[in-house]
């Protein structure tokens, strides 16, 4: 009994506390693949900088329509993709590499975002966009998470094979492929930001990213194959959310900042004892192949 008060009890007691659950595992679901993909094509900071771009956006629609998900998830959308096709017009028409052009935009974009909300809202508003109420999620907030979930699935399903190419060599994709490289690199992005805008939903525009790439930074300490990291990572920020979620609940901490936490403690032990490159396999000796 004691293990189930634990572990379950709050998730079988109140429905704020299932709703949360389910919002965490969709969310797992379909930052968990599109975080690994990010981490192979070394765009990690990228994804940090896609979660701040949406701020704007997010900021106009809570300060029209307050706490709801299609006047912020609209808004975060817009600002997003604006964002992500400005600097991918600067980086292919100056000497702007593409992580400093996302850098100068998301800067410009969070600032406008702050300022947005501090001019025209109070600073529990400020707090509610930057981190999120995932105890508060409700039907149609799930409804738009799972739907997001499920189209970044079938989208990755369709365009994986050129975006793996693309991860490892990009320059053969682009030789037999034409101008599609551009074509799946401009779908990707727009995936990453419907992911985050999904996220910040839940955990905020400062949170979101962490349970998309923390989890597939972990993952490649335990996989080798691209398939095989974006299961672990699913994995990981599902179990992630479950023990936040807990975690908050028993000690009264906020939620969001709790699973963030979690998968983080994640990551940490996946560098220690992780099988593919920890620090203990790592250096730990191992018997020579025998003939």
């Amino acid at each position: 009994m004691a293990l189930w008060s634990l572990l379950f009890e709050p998730f079988a007691d109140f429905a704020f506390m299932r709703r949360a659950l389910v919002a965490c595992f969709a969310l797992a679901l379909g930052c968990g693949p599109v975080g690994v993909l990010l981490m192979l094509r070394r765009m990690s900071l990228i994804g940090d900088a896609m979660s701040h771009a949406v701020l704007p956006g997010a900021a106009i629609g809570f300060l029209i329509a307050g706490l709801n998900i299609w006047a912020m998830g609209l808004g975060g959308l817009v600002a997003g993709i604006s964002v992500a096709l400005l600097s991918g017009l600067v980086t292919r028409n100056t000497i702007l590499r593409e992580d400093a052009s996302f850098a100068g935009f998301y800067l410009i974009s969070l600032s406008l975002g702050v300022l947005i909300v501090s001019t025209r809202g109070s600073n529990v508003d400020l707090l509610h966009v930057l981190f999120g109420t995932i105890l508060a999620v409700d039907d149609a907030a799930l409804l738009t998470v799972a739907g997001i979930a499920s189209l970044s699935i079938a989208v990755l399903a369709l365009i994986y094979r050129p975006l793996v190419v693309e991860c490892f060599d990009p320059g053969f994709l682009r030789a037999v492929g034409g101008g599609a490289g551009s074509i799946f690199h401009v779908v990707f992005l727009v995936l990453v930001v419907v992911n985050l805008v999904a996220g910040f939903q839940a955990l905020g525009t400062l949170m979101a990213v962490g349970l998309m790439m923390l989890p597939a930074a972990a993952s490649r300490f335990w996989a080798r194959d691209v398939w095989s990291m974006a299961a672990v990572s699913i994995g990981i920020a599902m179990l992630s959310g479950w023990i936040g979620l807990l975690v908050s609940y028993h000690r009264d901490l906020p939620s969001g900042p709790a699973i963030v936490i979690t998968a983080g403690v994640a990551y940490v032990a996946s560098i220690v004892l992780g099988r593919e490159g920890g620090v203990i396999w790592r250096y730990m000796p191992r018997r020579h192949l025998e003939a």
